[in-house]
């Protein structure tokens, strides 16, 4: 009777597992997650505006990202205001950055600040602009809507950074979109290096901008735009579930022929 038992458990562990493998092999179940995987809000007298970063964990590019709109810890889409500087799409994986446009008389123009931001973070990612509310350095949020006002990103909040003038705060999530285990609600503060990650091997590489520092810049700031948190493929999950899949269904045969 045991040894039935044990046939019929084995048999229903290595069924549920292929079943969970399928799962993970077809991706995660919604092809748009957006999330907010880094911040600055304090990069300190000589240092860029306020920015941040957008990361696709998705399994498919997303288009139409000039029609959507930022705000901050308002969360409010009456307040929002447009992403702005022609990034219209993030591949899978891709992450692009927003900084807040400077609108003062003289300053310059739209492109030149992008190229002038490009010029201080070694950076190829796409790089756009908005023209709304600076974040707080004594800790904020924002929430990015598309153009019907529906919540593309969770509410992020980040905390102060009085104490940390010049570096970021950073995310790290799953490919599903949710925060891994150790990170924080309130973003992490970024520091020179890459830092260890957490549920199969995510990690976040931090660096210093460029030095010396290209004008019209007077100081450092360290932080990872561009760059999230390293993700493992959705087919990394699946063939570890495969393969205790494979386990369960040894162990059955095994069985059998005892």
């Amino acid at each position: 009777m045991c040894t039935h038992l044990a046939r019929t458990l084995s048999s229903r562990l290595a069924a549920a597992t292929a079943l969970i493998a399928v799962a993970l092999l077809a991706g995660p179940a919604s092809a748009q997650i957006i999330r907010v995987t880094e911040v600055m809000s304090s990069s300190g007298v000589g240092g860029t505006e306020d920015w941040f970063e957008l990361t696709n964990y998705g399994s498919s590019t997303v288009t139409g990202v000039n029609t959507w709109q930022y705000d901050d810890n308002s969360f409010s889409f009456a307040s929002s205001v447009p992403l702005e500087g022609g990034v219209t799409s993030i591949a899978p994986g891709e992450s692009v950055v927003f900084f807040e446009l400077n609108t003062t008389l003289g300053a310059p123009t739209p492109a030149e600040q992008v190229t002038n931001f490009k010029a201080y973070w070694p950076t190829t990612a796409q790089v756009g602009y908005h023209a709304g509310a600076g974040l707080s350095s004594n800790g904020d949020g924002l929430v990015i809507f598309d153009s019907t006002g529906i919540e593309i990103t969770p509410q992020t909040n980040f905390g102060s950074a009085v104490a940390t003038v010049g570096q970021s705060f950073y995310y790290a999530y799953d490919p599903n979109g949710d925060f891994v285990l150790g990170s924080s609600a309130n973003g992490v503060v970024s520091t020179v290096g890459t830092i260890p990650g957490e549920n199969g091997g995510i990690s976040q590489t931090t660096f210093q901008s460029v030095t010396p520092v290209p004008a019209p810049f007077t100081v450092t700031n360290i932080g990872s735009p561009g760059t999230a948190a390293v993700v493992p493929e959705p087919s990394t999950f699946a063939l570890g579930a495969a393969g205790l899949g494979l386990a369960g269904l040894a162990a059955r045969r095994r069985m059998r022929k005892g």
